[in-house]
């Protein structure tokens, strides 16, 4: 690394911020942050779509596409080895799973203000037999958002230092 550029410094800036917020939404992962408004409406599109296949599919749907959203769009950036730009959307799908974990850690206890009638977490886990693994669930899911908030600043770092002019 020859030189410190004005981008350069944006992009690290920029990349630990993403990891700030990030922590900040992995220590209280049920307040309701800027982007959940934004997951929340892939969420209710995604029972829409994916209630045509069924009623276990189109519950399962909407966490289905509030992740699926940012995923695409972090797959979309690093095939187009835009790899900045894929490490900030994956921050996007780490916070999706803290967003989702509380939902299924709250499978059970069902006291989170929900949108409609009925609880999604409560339905697919009653189905599959796994109502009592809410808890567990709920932290795998967590985990896997912490597991990716780390890869989001590593790669977003790792871009950034990077001397290539691609991305």
């Amino acid at each position: 690394m020859d030189r410190w550029t004005a981008r350069r410094v944006l992009r690290v800036g920029g990349i630990v911020l993403v990891g700030i917020y990030g922590i900040v939404c992995a220590r209280d992962p049920a307040d309701f942050g800027f982007l959940d408004g934004v997951d929340l409406v892939f969420h209710e599109a995604g029972h829409v779509i994916f209630g045509a296949f069924g009623e276990f599919i189109g519950v399962l749907g909407g966490t289905l596409m509030q992740v699926l959203v940012p995923v695409s769009v972090t797959v979309y950036f690093y095939l187009h080895r835009q790899v900045y730009s894929a490490a900030v959307a994956l921050f996007w799908v780490a916070q999706n799973c803290f967003n989702v974990s509380v939902y299924v850690k709250d499978a059970r206890a069902q006291v989170l203000p929900l949108l409609g009638e009925g609880h999604d977490w409560n339905y697919l886990l009653g189905r599959l037999h796994l109502l009592d693994w809410d808890q567990a669930l709920g932290n795998l899911v967590y985990a896997l958002g912490l597991v990716l908030l780390g890869g989001s600043v590593v790669g977003g770092l790792y871009a950034a230092l990077d001397p290539s002019p691609d991305d």
